[in-house]
């Protein structure tokens, strides 16, 4: 008979081995280089590996690892998308813009894992948590933004400003996951009378704002070709005006020399007066001076000698 004392060397020594054995398979571990890993001490995070390759920790129970991938993630909001197939949950993505108006808008959120720690044991389900964010960045954003911008050019900005806003919201969480891009899918009416309705309105807006602005560009012309005439009318008149100034200066330069002709001269510029305007009142007459006697004398001939001859005007004067 086998005594005690070997029974109790046997199973020691298979105690033993089995220690080995655990602590051997359990103290080294691998990181692929699509992983990352969490050393956990008693239960509680230790520290985080990303490095890939073969590594060592204490032997179980006392340590033990949890790896996690570091893919992007995409999670569909609004919709799902399986083997070529949409399935729509329009119930999740009906809401409210800041104009009253009802629109379905879904998005893809691309996240990924940066805090393995946090992501395992800050929450029971941060996946949830990420959804629930998403849903309440995008009602918020989407109730502050006109339907118009929502359905037309402001999709950019929309995206724009729900990234930030879920960004935010999960840093205040602490569930280990960075947003790394937000896609705007669709966002629609709810139903094709609506849409139809709404396209007439804004075909009717696109119109309105199209006769404006022919209105405008008729409105301009004409301003421009009133201006212009008007500037024209205006360089007339001082032309005008210019040219008026400078005959009165002439006639008052003529009337000065022929003032002071008279004063010097007082009778020959009557009579040169006389025959002046004689001559402008009736041009192209010959005139000839009477004297008191009867006998015609012809002096002073104002016409030369080829040109026709008109009937003389006479003058009765008391010539010498």
């Amino acid at each position: 008979m086998i005594s005690l004392k070997r029974i109790y060397s046997i199973a020691g020594l298979s105690v033993v081995v089995l220690l080995l054995g655990v602590t051997a398979l359990t103290s080294w571990y691998t990181v692929d280089e699509s992983e990352q890993a969490v050393i956990l001490t008693f239960g509680k995070v230790n520290e985080g590996i990303s490095e890939p390759g073969l590594h060592f920790k204490m032997p179980w129970p006392i340590q033990d690892v949890e790896k996690l991938s570091k893919e992007t993630f995409s999670l569909q909001f609004g919709y799902e998308q399986k083997d070529g197939q949409v399935v729509e949950f329009p119930d999740e993505t009906k809401m409210i813009t800041g104009d009253e108006n009802i629109v379905l808008a879904d998005l893809v959120v691309q996240w990924k894992i940066t805090d393995p720690g946090s992501f395992l044991y800050n929450s029971e389900d941060p996946e949830l948590i990420l959804y629930n964010g998403t849903s309440a960045a995008l009602r918020s954003i989407i109730g502050s933004t006109k339907i118009d911008d929502a359905l037309t050019s402001g999709k950019a900005q929309i995206e724009a400003e729900v990234r930030d806003l879920l960004i935010q919201l999960i840093d205040r969480y602490d569930i280990g996951i960075s947003i790394t891009a937000v896609k705007l899918q669709d966002v629609e009416l709810p139903n094709e009378d609506v849409r139809k309705a709404f396209t007439n309105v804004t075909d009717a807006r696109e119109t309105m704002n199209t006769k404006i602005n022919e209105a405008n560009k008729y409105r301009n012309k004409r301003t421009q070709e009133a201006e212009g005439e008007k500037d024209a009318l205006i360089s007339r008149a001082q032309g005008d005006k210019a040219a008026r100034i400078e005959i009165a200066r002439g006639d008052v330069a003529k009337f000065n020399a022929l003032y002071q002709e008279y004063k010097n001269s007082p009778e020959i510029t009557r009579q040169r007066l006389v025959l002046e305007t004689l001559d402008q009142v009736l041009p192209g007459t010959e005139i000839y001076i009477m004297k008191d006697e009867g006998n015609t004398m012809k002096y002073l001939p104002l016409r030369p000698l080829d040109q026709k001859q008109t009937p003389p005007v006479t003058q009765e004067g008391s010539g010498n």
